[in-house]
């Protein structure tokens, strides 16, 4: 099997992608940031100290959708046409479930930008809330669904 990451020496490389066809591509990523239930109700009420957790970790989020060139070895700079971050905040559970939707037009796929974009915004989550709360866990990322490109769709099935 030829790995596409790997060139003739058996080293590491970035996948030529000028051959393939401009398609429209989306992918929509999800996860979770379990925490106590003070700390989701302080989420919640928004008074956590460093201000509002799920504006901020928006921001960050679609920053880092931005920036995943720069952080994953092998992914190509690419210009986005969309992100969008949502949060859902589940009391049943105490956890933030994020999802992200990242769209562009372009010869290669978003998903490991919807994958980062939902890694940042937890990763912020968990910064502004470390003050009361160290346990918390960022977990269950996972893509959902991804179109475009060459392989088409790809859905999820329910877990």
């Amino acid at each position: 099997m030829d790995l596409s990451h790997i060139n003739d020496q058996g080293r590491a490389r970035m996948v030529d992608v000028s051959d393939k066809e401009e398609t429209n591509r989306e992918a929509i990523a999800k996860g979770y940031v379990y925490m106590k239930r003070e700390t989701l109700d302080r989420i919640n009420e928004g008074t956590m100290k460093k201000g509002d957790v799920l504006s901020v970790s928006q921001v960050a989020g679609i920053m880092g959708a931005k920036s995943t060139a720069s952080i994953i070895p092998m992914c190509h700079p690419i210009m986005l046409s969309g992100c969008d971050i949502s949060f859902k905040l589940d009391f049943e559970y105490n956890r933030v479930e994020i999802i992200s939707t990242v769209k562009n037009s372009g010869q290669t796929g978003v998903e490991m930008e919807a994958l980062t974009a939902v890694v940042v915004a937890g990763l912020t989550i968990y910064d502004m809330c470390k003050a009361i709360d160290k346990e918390m866990i960022i977990s269950d990322v996972m893509l959902i669904r991804k179109t475009g490109g060459k392989s088409g769709i790809f859905q999820r099935e329910q877990i």
